[in-house]
């Protein structure tokens, strides 16, 4: 997600002004129809008009000739051909889970999340309340990344790990752009999201899926699709009894029907981020994101 302006433009303060404003849900309820339309002028037409403006690589694609899926969400949602995400190997290394741009990253103050210059978010907020698992949270590492419509949207395991806790938080469906985060308070505390909490011996972390405008749609591999929900009400999600709720580094565990943010959070002092990355570096999934403790990765291991 590229660096915000500090000084907003005319336009970019009437498009924050406008979504205060906007049905979030109700637009996303419409697009999520649309986008799985079956009809061929319909589903063709919302395609070519995606890839003439966004000008996604399909080369990657097990399938790479767009107007060949079903529908838009088959095609926003496309697989890659194997191989084409490989994720580091080596035993200490977290893998990113997602195609996209580095938002932000660090290190979490007092519990506090950077989401842009002059913003910050608590994790309690982000993880919708106080719990055992924002506590340990709280002195942790974070990062933030933003998917972009062009992007790949599956999301990936980091590391090897097991699923322990899963939750839906309701909320609004702010854009997450970086306009959007320069100028809407507590941005990705007031989208609506899903929490996924791991666990794998010593080694503990979060991803939190974060939905945006238009992003009325997110799932699991073990729960399908979470959102969109009735009633938008706090709820935990079922841990399936099978298949196991483990997975290994690499594999898919969930996707965004259409693009937008995820966020990782780790334990204080379980690892460091790779000193290759700052706000604006864009990363693919299995490349690594940072490098955990050397007790904690070696506690990890089957």
């Amino acid at each position: 997600m590229p660096g915000a302006s500090q000084s907003p433009t005319l336009r970019a303060r009437m498009f924050v002004a406008l979504q205060y404003l906007l049905p979030h849900h109700a637009l996303s309820r419409v697009v999520h129809r649309l986008t799985r339309s079956r009809l061929r002028p319909l589903k063709d037409a919302l395609i070519g008009a995606f890839v003439r403006h966004f000008h996604p690589d399909m080369s990657e694609a097990a399938e790479p000739e767009p107007l060949r899926y079903a529908s838009f969400n088959a095609f926003f949602t496309r697989d890659l051909r194997p191989g084409a995400r490989p994720s580091d190997p080596a035993p200490r290394a977290l893998a990113s889970p997602v195609d996209g741009t580095v938002s932000q990253i660090g290190r979490l103050a007092a519990g506090r999340i950077m989401q842009a210059k002059g913003h910050e978010y608590t994790v309690e907020a982000l993880l919708g309340g106080a719990s055992p698992w924002s506590e340990r949270f709280t002195d942790g590492a974070f990062a933030t990344l933003y998917l972009a419509p062009f992007n790949y949207h599956r999301i990936h395991m980091p590391a090897s790990a097991t699923l322990r806790a899963a939750w839906y938080v309701p909320g609004r469906l702010f854009s997450v752009n970086a306009t959007t985060a320069a100028a809407v308070p507590g941005l990705f505390a007031r989208n609506e999201r899903v929490v996924l909490v791991f666990e794998e011996g010593p080694l503990a972390f979060a991803l939190v899926l974060v939905g945006a405008l238009f992003v009325g749609s997110m799932s699991t591999v073990w729960h399908g699709d979470v959102t969109p929900r009735r009633p938008r009400s706090p709820a935990a999600l079922p841990l399936p009894a099978a298949p196991a709720p483990r997975l290994e580094k690499g594999m898919e565990l969930g996707r965004f029907n259409m693009g937008s943010t995820v966020i990782v959070l780790l334990p204080s002092e379980a690892l460091e981020w790779s000193a290759d990355l700052s706000p604006g570096s864009v990363i693919r999934v299995g490349e690594t994101l940072g490098w955990l403790a050397p007790a904690v990765a070696a506690e990890s291991l089957p």
